[in-house]
């Protein structure tokens, strides 16, 4: 026990590691910011495929209803970090980002028989950009020189975050059911800075900020019915509860007299006005003898009845409200699987699983009235054993993701990430024998 919740404790430490940015791409100043992956190391190979899956040597934290079938012998700790490289291209202009941080920790053990506990720490959404566009000045010609130009600057950091606990529970032989609560934090920074060449005209700066404090909550189930002495087909199922995040985003604009350098601020705050959506998630996955694994998910995100904040001006006069339409219900779509020769000593190559999947998904955001990004992805990735004097089931896994983001007349992203995750694997309630 006293290893657990030492365990506890630097999962809790690594958050100073943890929670930070782990995205270039501009398209995380709208909405939430960029929907993060909630898959673990071994779901990555696969491209996410989690649902229908359950194992008793590796954490799925999609399904929370797998915790039932963990191993009743071993205590399992998982941490993975990735890194990243994004190309931007827009109009013929290429450019690159590199990002690295620690993805996520999590923990399991069977508690009593039936009976599966796993905690951690994962990602929701990830804030982080910055640029900036450069133009003429045509709207103030007697105050202004004909070379004069304004800057938009734009940039926005910060994210939400989430530390689970979640309980899995099989009541009948194949059927389990299981739930995650989360606590859901962070801050999500954005800000519009207005420049001016002339010094004649005032800048003007739009600073959003909101603080999110609240909960998360997830349930699933599985049902595994064996179809052939060797084969078994497994149905899975989530769903997580959407509901107000009782955060009251605000924004700070500010008139700045660029040769007084005398400003003035107006605040704008709107009470309770983030909300997450209701999700609903289905898989399959087919189980030859434990050695291949094939499966689908699909996954629906109901945003389109969100209504999200959004600044205007009108005669002169500001306005900080809630608007419709800014979103769209998003789908996903996931082929995936697993191979490995499933021998336990012996050549590596025998031991090592084969990992690959691909995925499809709609925007979830409208920009400037027209459907935001649809993204492609693929994936493929190893699972390797890694043999101790007395155990060989902790697992190194490593992956390689490529996801595409292309939106029409905008920025294309191309990103190519490596996925690092460590299974660590310890029978620390096996009682051994002494002769």
């Amino acid at each position: 026990m006293k290893k657990i919740f030492a365990t506890a404790l630097a999962v809790w430490c690594a958050l100073s590691l943890w929670a930070q940015s782990a995205t270039n791409s501009p398209y995380s100043q709208f909405g939430l910011g960029t929907l993060a992956p909630q898959s673990t190391s071994f779901n990555r190979g696969m491209n996410g495929l989690s649902y229908g899956f359950y194992d008793g040597n590796q954490i799925n934290f999609q399904n929370p209803a797998s915790y039932a079938n963990l191993d009743s012998l071993t205590f399992l700790f998982d941490a993975g970090l990735s890194l990243q490289l994004t190309n931007f291209e827009e109009n013929g202009r290429k450019k690159n980002a590199q990002n690295g941080n620690i993805e996520y920790v999590a923990a399991a053990f069977r508690a009593f028989p039936r009976l599966g506990v796993s905690f951690g720490l994962m990602p929701y959404t990830n804030v982080g950009y910055n640029y900036s566009n450069t133009q003429n000045i045509n709207a103030f010609p007697e105050t202004s020189s004909a070379s004069a130009t304004y800057t938009n600057t734009f940039s926005g950091s910060g994210g939400l975050h989430q530390a689970y606990v979640g309980l899995g529970w099989q009541p009948l032989k194949g059927l389990s059911v299981g739930g995650n609560f989360s606590y859901l934090w962070g801050t999500l920074n954005r800000s519009v800075v207005n420049t001016y060449s002339d010094t004649y005209v005032n800048t003007l700066s739009k600073i959003y900020e909101v603080d999110v404090r609240s909960y998360k909550l997830d349930f699933g189930l599985q049902y595994t019915a064996r179809i052939s002495k060797k084969d078994k087909l497994t149905l899975g199922l989530v769903y997580s509860l959407g509901h107000k995040l009782n955060a009251d985003p605000q924004v700070n604009v500010i008139s700045k007299n660029s040769q007084t350098s005398v400003s003035d601020t107006t605040k704008f705050v709107i009470h309770d006005a983030l909300e997450l959506p209701h999700t609903f998630g289905a898989g399959l996955m087919w189980n030859r003898d434990n050695r291949i694994r094939i499966g689908f998910d699909y996954e629906l995100q109901k945003w389109q009845s969100i209504d999200m904040p959004e600044f205007s001006i009108t005669n002169g006069v500001g306005k900080y409200s809630l608007v419709s339409g800014q979103f769209k219900d998003r789908q996903k779509f996931t082929l995936g699987g697993e191979y490995t020769k499933g021998k336990r000593y012996g050549s590596l190559l025998n031991r090592i699983r084969y990992r690959a999947g691909v995925s499809y998904a709609t925007p979830y955001l409208y920009i400037g009235g027209k459907e935001g990004p649809r993204e492609i992805s693929a994936s493929v990735g190893f699972g390797i054993p890694l043999t101790s004097g007395y155990s060989d089931r902790s697992i190194l896994s490593i992956s390689g993701e490529w996801v595409n983001q292309t939106m029409m007349g905008a920025i294309k992203e191309n990103m190519f990430r490596i996925n690092i995750g460590l299974t660590f694997n310890e029978r620390w309630f096996a009682k051994f024998k002494v002769k």
